[in-house]
């Protein structure tokens, strides 16, 4: 695709163009980078933003601030497979599914904009563990295999502080000479599933319940939930249809 700026193609007859001397100068070599591989697909015109240019500033610098706060604390932790408490599940939980995602965006798709999108809302959960989990329930081990995997994953779109990021994190040089990250199916299943409940094909209610609940387990909670037993109030249960993990629809006159 072309690349446009207020509408109109970028060309220096029409006085448009924007210097990447001046982007890189301002911004950095990994902003430049960052931002033409986010704001569009390959295959599609891309609208130069100089919003969208400082965006990207702004979340390269959340991920260095993001490694620092760590730096010390992981440099010579090592990952654990202890047991881990409910936040760390939905970590490593985000951390496998975000390298699931940018290796088919980037290998089978070639879709660059949402695969860095997708390392943005890592970084996010990242910042969101570190934040929410207090540091002496925090597992390190974990938070390092996340942190090195992010690194990882952002080093094509943003390989010079992805250089730099590797090392903090007391790894050896270079990034770009180290395997891709690879995700593990296991950790990608959650302990609980979101059940959506139905009165007469009507949705009413989600509710999450443990993975492989028996289901007449899950028919007497969902009996049971205030949002639904309005519905019931006066009713006669005809049935009640239940898709295991998935739906609970009951029938009523």
């Amino acid at each position: 695709g072309m690349v446009l700026k207020d509408g109109v193609k970028m060309s220096k007859s029409k006085g448009n163009v924007v210097s990447p001397a001046e982007i890189i100068s301002k911004y950095g070599a990994d902003t430049a980078r960052l931002f033409i591989l986010f704001a569009a697909p390959p295959e599609r015109d891309l609208e130069w933003n100089d919003q969208g240019v400082e965006g990207c500033f702004r979340f390269l610098n959340r991920v260095w601030r993001l490694v620092a706060s760590y730096q010390a604390k992981v440099k010579a932790t090592e990952p654990t497979n202890d047991a881990f408490s409910s936040a760390d599940k939905e970590l490593r939980r985000l951390i496998h599914a975000t390298i699931k995602k940018v290796t088919e965006d980037v290998g089978e798709r070639f879709n660059l904009n949402t695969a860095i999108s997708t390392i943005m809302e890592m970084v996010n959960g990242l910042y969101h563990y570190r934040d929410s989990v207090s540091l002496d329930a925090q597992n390190l081990g974990l938070v390092k295999k996340g942190l090195k995997s992010l690194v990882l994953l952002l080093a094509p779109f943003a390989p010079h502080i992805s250089e730099e990021l590797w090392e903090s994190l007391g790894e050896a040089f270079s990034v770009h000479k180290n395997k891709w990250p690879k995700y593990d199916p296991a950790s990608l299943e959650m302990d609980e599933v979101n059940v959506v409940v139905q009165v007469n094909g009507k949705l009413r209610d989600k509710i999450d319940v443990p993975r492989g609940i028996e289901q007449s387990e899950l028919k007497d909670k969902v009996l049971a939930e205030p949002k639904i037993a309005k519905y019931l109030e006066g009713k006669q249960i005809i049935k009640v249809i239940i898709v295991p993990e998935k739906l609970v629809n009951i029938v009523i006159k």
